[in-house]
């Protein structure tokens, strides 16, 4: 067939599909239409991301402990290797509830972005087969692990009450959890989109997310490590504008009230950009490609 004989089949199916009320399932929704149809999938999002919890442990003996277990041995592992071996403990009162604290906070983004990369790529069949908002799926991951970091702060804050007692300032916690999970949401949105199209984004991520957690304070207190090599006040000004290193400060704040004296500068109002710069740029960047996703 011939091209103008394509063009001329197109058109004429067009025109009936346009004299018949129909529309192209693929098509991209207003922005508006496209928020009221995720928030009308909400139990959607819900039940898959507890179905994928099932699925992910169901093989495993001690099942979904593995989703704390996980952090705690890698935060052991790096007590061992920094607090220990390379002395980072040293003036940090309360050592091993100051890095679990960073080591729960971190792994709820890398997890998140991680995760979220395969969202698209890995639920191929699900997508060419049903019409839903695809932005459902990286959300439906986001919130499987904002239930494991839930069960993490819990335990966290058992041992932190164990040894020093509860504090009000443990209230803290709920909007500082809360910014950074618009910031995971944003981030995982942007990670979906790449990984739909880029399947390299997944094998490059670990080693992102892994100079990432060597540069977030996770290990030892920036300011204090900054202070003792005497470095320039602006040095901390700029290594505070990590976005992950604002989260774990302020988790700290709330948890560790011995902490309070080495904050990072202006961390709070740093969470709160960066949840809004997330949260509306990721999603803005997703919902461009809503009608790219699921094709051959």
């Amino acid at each position: 067939m011939s091209t103008a004989a394509e063009s001329a089949k197109t058109a004429e199916l067009a025109a009936m599909a346009e004299r018949y009320g129909l529309s192209r399932s693929s098509a991209r929704p207003p922005l508006r239409t496209y928020l009221r149809d995720l928030w009308g999938r909400r139990q959607f999002i819900v039940s898959y991301a507890r179905a994928r919890t099932y699925a992910v442990y169901a093989g495993a003996r001690l099942g979904s402990i593995w989703q704390v277990l996980t952090p705690l041995l890698n935060a052991g592992v790096y007590y061992l290797a920094f607090g220990v071996l390379l002395g980072t403990k040293n003036g940090i009162p309360n050592y091993a509830a100051f890095l679990i604290c960073g080591m729960f906070v971190f792994t709820y983004t890398q997890r998140s972005m991680t995760e979220g990369s395969r969202a698209i790529s890995a639920n191929m069949s699900l997508i060419r087969t049903l019409h839903f908002p695809r932005a459902t799926l990286p959300l439906a991951y986001v919130v499987n692990e904002l239930n494991q970091m839930f069960l993490s702060m819990a335990i966290l804050l058992a041992m932190v009450g164990f040894t020093t007692g509860p504090n009000w300032h443990w209230l803290l916690l709920v909007p500082a959890l809360f910014l950074q999970t618009l910031f995971n949401v944003g981030a995982t949105l942007v990670f979906a989109r790449l990984g739909a199209f880029l399947s390299d984004i997944s094998q490059l991520l670990p080693f992102i997310t892994r100079t990432w957690l060597y540069a977030s304070g996770i290990f030892f207190s920036i300011p204090a490590k900054l202070e003792g090599l005497h470095a320039p006040g602006w040095v901390i000004q700029v290594l505070s504008l990590n976005p992950i290193s604002a989260y774990i400060d302020v988790a700290r704040r709330a948890v560790l009230e011995e902490h309070v004296k080495n904050q990072l500068p202006h961390a709070w109002e740093i969470s709160i950009i960066w949840a809004g710069i997330s949260v509306v740029g990721g999603f803005i960047y997703f919902w461009r490609a809503e009608d790219r996703y699921g094709r051959g």
